[in-house]
């Protein structure tokens, strides 16, 4: 499995894409005034207290108030409070928690308003990014996430990741980092770390706690609401969640960019400093990768798959919803079970990769074709659980239910990544958009390897100039393509009479194919 991330850098934003095995399953953006990405943390100010929520509104920054909730305050709160209020008074300036006494841990079922009062100062952390007209969730239980463990001041708690799978791996990292592990400072190790010696794990810490230090100078005196710690900078953010031995290439067409991701690759990962290459063309990085042409066919309402297959996604107010159909096709199963199965499994690695690649969050309902037999249905969910597997998002997967549905539960921590793909009708007849011009060469190959399986021998396209003119220039041309996949050379004919988006398959008599 080849892993490529592709960086485009523009004026006012740069664009993230992550290619496996050629196919996009990520698209990223970070805009220069994204000032509340999830993991920055700020001095805030608290707004007030419901108690009927059970949670308090805190000034930010934003429009809105940030949204804090009782359950998210950490049991450490009033120690934090305590350290705030010391360190911005100047009282306090050793940020080490060495010698910090520590106060009670707060009642897991108490009261927002016996804890927090209001116009008090507090440090709280980005969890959910603004959406719609909701200001950002926050926490005050702050984490300071690094390329192997993640810190979390006023704790002393050291875990493991669950996905790390061998219980003597397990324990040997837990023993490693409670001896490294600052005190009062707990730790919770990444999957990542698996296999790594102390000393890189070390290098990590130290500068995490340098982090931590760097925050709280700059406490002393700080205005409210102030960002006092920044996460990094979304290309170093992804490649620190994501990177691994898989990693083939990264391509970035900024120099200034390039040294950054290049010096930061060479920090994590040495022996891998070389798969980071500066793009220099006149063609457009994500054009000269594809990336272009998936964007326009994977956004959308209508998703077009393999062997006619396609979903339609549909977003409401409370959840999205994907409908799963297998088309117009022939295949060489023997029943409409395997049929069945067949679409939905081929449906369900699609399903997992528009859930990452458009960051869909909250309920997910999926209506796939309905399968009479259990070891079927059982085959459905281990399939979309083993495809959602890479998913970085927090996620829940519902066995099917007796109509055929699967519900998925994904965490929403920014907003969903919506890209327009539909364009005004060029054809002018006031039919308001359609889909992306694109997309109708999908459909025509489509259509072809349909009437082909149904044994047509001499196939001819009529289709507008422009269209026409597409398919048969260039090498190889996409009817040489054809010719190339199915030994089966297809007559085009330009009609200048045909609208765009027009286009009829004949037999060799001049019927029109279905």
């Amino acid at each position: 499995m080849d892993k490529e991330l592709i960086i485009r850098s523009g004026s006012s934003a740069v664009d993230f894409a992550l290619l496996k095995d050629g196919k996009l399953v990520e698209l990223n953006k970070e805009e220069d005034d994204s000032n509340f990405a999830v993991g920055d943390i700020f001095l805030a100010k608290v707004r007030k207290s419901v108690p009927g929520l059970n949670a308090a509104f805190v000034n930010v920054g934003y429009p809105k108030d940030g949204f804090l909730h009782y359950h998210d305050l950490g049991p450490q709160i009033p120690t934090l409070l305590k350290f705030i209020k010391r360190v911005s008074t100047g009282k306090l300036k050793d940020y080490s928690l060495q010698n910090f006494t520590f106060e009670n841990d707060i009642d897991k079922d108490g009261s927002i308003v016996d804890v927090l009062k209001s116009n008090q100062s507090l440090l709280v952390q980005v969890m959910k990014e603004p959406i719609s007209t909701k200001g950002p969730r926050i926490s005050s239980e702050l984490s300071l996430p690094g390329r192997y463990i993640v810190l979390v001041p006023f704790s002393n708690r050291v875990s493991v990741s669950q996905k790390i799978e061998s219980k003597e791996e397990k324990d040997r990292l837990k023993r490693l980092v409670k001896s490294i592990k600052p005190k009062n400072f707990g730790v919770i190790v990444r999957t990542v770390a698996e296999g790594k010696k102390v000393a890189e794990l070390d290098r990590d810490l130290e500068n995490l706690v340098g982090r931590w230090t760097a925050m709280c100078k700059k406490l002393y005196k700080a205005p409210h609401p102030s960002k006092v710690l920044g996460e990094l900078n979304r290309a170093s953010s992804i490649l620190r969640d994501i990177f691994n031995d898989t990693f083939t290439s990264i391509w970035v067409d900024d120099e200034t960019l390039y040294s950054q991701i290049r010096d930061y690759v060479a920090e994590i990962a040495p022996n891998k400093e070389s798969i980071v290459k500066l793009y220099n063309s006149n063609v457009p990085v994500f054009e000269k990768f594809g990336i272009e042409r998936q964007i326009k066919t994977s956004f959308g309402r209508t998703v077009s798959m393999s062997k006619g297959a396609y979903l339609i996604i549909e977003h409401t107010e409370a959840m999205h919803v994907i409908d799963v159909n297998s088309g117009n096709r022939s295949n060489k199963a023997k029943n409409q079970e395997d049929t069945a199965l067949e679409v939905n499994l081929i449906s369900a690695t699609e399903i997992a990769r528009q859930l990452r690649l458009r960051d869909m969050g909250g309920i997910i309902v999926i209506d796939f074709i309905d399968m009479a037999k259990p070891e079927n249905r059982k085959a459905l969910f281990d399939h979309l659980r083993e495809e959602m597997s890479d998913d970085r998002a927090k996620h829940k997967i519902l066995p099917p239910s007796k109509f055929g549905l699967i519900q998925i539960t994904r965490q929403r921590v920014r907003p969903e990544t919506n890209i327009k793909t539909r364009e005004v009708n060029p054809d002018g007849d006031g039919s308001g958009e359609i889909e992306a011009p694109i997309i109708v060469i999908d459909k025509i190959k489509s259509d072809l390897e349909r009437l082909i399986k149904k044994n047509h021998k001499k196939i001819t396209l009529s289709a507008h100039p422009f269209i026409a003119a597409f398919l048969t220039r260039g090498f190889p041309s996409p009817r040489s393509q054809w010719f190339f996949d199915h030994k089966r050379w297809v007559k085009i004919v330009p009609r200048d009479a045909y609208t765009y988006m027009e286009y009829h398959f004949h037999d060799k008599t001049g019927e029109v194919l279905d």
